[in-house]
This record gives structure tokens, sequence and C-alpha cells, in this order.
């Protein structure tokens, strides 16, 4: 499986104009198109940062659809005043869900880069060691892990149900990173927290 990620940031009174947008337009233009397996959107509110996240069957499906949403992605910049919307490409590394998400659920993004030699034992060290954990936090819903295998860029999203779920789990999930990012070689470049608005991903369980 594989995902398209972009990024906007602009004007955050303009976000449910593109909440609406990505919905009811990008959605269905992209659920036409052969390899399609759904959407997520990130959003938040108070900064203007959103990602919007749509997943392939398969590395051509994803090549496919690249130009035939360049549109979309204009129009969604165009519409929080983001002239140059950030796109990346991944690989789905894993996906594992407690239970579907829902409409007061929110995330945390990790953002990391580690050596991309060492992808393979990462991988497996993540799933065997590092997901149960997650599981254990209170309101956990679900975790999806992207990475680009070439550079050894990665990004986890983990979802709660609620963002006082995330909260509670602020310092056991900031111990958790500590420990694994530094097991596994991985250096956090960024982090960031938002409100799950199109819980759509579909992606299967890699567990």
């Amino acid at each position: 499986m594989y995902a398209r990620s972009i990024t906007l940031q602009g004007r955050p009174e303009a976000m449910d104009e593109v909440i609406r947008f990505i919905r009811d337009e990008a959605m269905p233009m992209a659920a036409g198109i052969d390899g399609y397996v759904g959407v997520s959107m990130l959003c938040d509110r108070q900064s203007g940062r959103c990602i919007v996240t749509t997943s392939w069957e398969s590395q051509e499906a994803m090549d496919a659809s690249r130009d035939r949403l360049a549109a979309a992605r204009a129009r969604a910049g165009e519409l929080l005043s983001d002239d140059s919307p950030g796109v990346r490409e991944w690989e789905v590394a894993a996906m594992h869900r407690a239970h579907e998400g829902h409409d007061d659920c929110c995330t945390r993004v990790v953002w990391g880069e580690s050596d991309p030699s060492r992808a393979e034992d990462n991988l497996s060290t993540f799933r065997m060691a590092m997901m149960p954990r997650l599981e254990e936090l209170p309101g956990f819903c679900s975790v999806s892990l992207l990475v680009d295998r070439a550079t050894g860029a990665s990004a986890m999203a983990t979802t709660y149900d609620s963002r006082e779920d995330m909260e509670g789990a602020v310092e056991r999930a900031a111990s958790m990173r500590e420990e694994f990012s530094q097991a596994l070689g991985v250096r956090i470049t960024d982090m960031a927290e938002f409100d799950l608005v199109l819980h759509h991903l579909r992606v299967p369980e890699t567990v």
C-alpha cells in the first residue's frame, strides 16, 4: 500500500471551506481513479495547517493519480492561500487499528529521519516492540507508519479517541519516542497535533 500526503499552511479562517472542498469535491474525484483506497484529513484550526492523505493499492496507481489530482491540490491551496502545498509520497509500512476513527478523534504526527539501510530492522522493531505498547495508551485508536525507503524519512501518526486522551498520554508517549528513537537511530524532525476531520483512509491492517 502507498500514500500521498499534501500539507497546506494558510488562513485558519478558511479551514472549514477547505474541509468541505476535500469532502465534497476532491474525495469523489479521487474515488473515480483506479487503485484508490481512501483519504484522511488532519487539521490544526489554530495554526491553519492541514494534511490530506490519499491511499493507493500500488505505486503504479499512486503514480497514475498524480497529474489527475493536481488541480484539486492547487484548488485546496488557493482556498487556504497556500501557493506551494508540500507533497510527499510514501510506502505504508504499518497500520494497526484498535477500532475505526470517528469525529472526536485527534492525531499526533511525528516525522523523523534515519539511515535507509536500517529500514527493515527498524520496521521489525516498530511492529514487534513499539506497536503493542502504543496500544496500551489510554484512548488509543490507531497508529500508522509511512516511510520513504530511499531517503529514510518517516511519518508516524497515532490517533486517540479524544484530545483529552491524547493529552493524557503525553508523558508516556514522549518516553516511548525517546526510547525508540535512540534504539532505532531516528532523528525526530517535527511533531504536531491535529483534529481528525476526515477518517476514510481504509488502508488494511498490516498486523
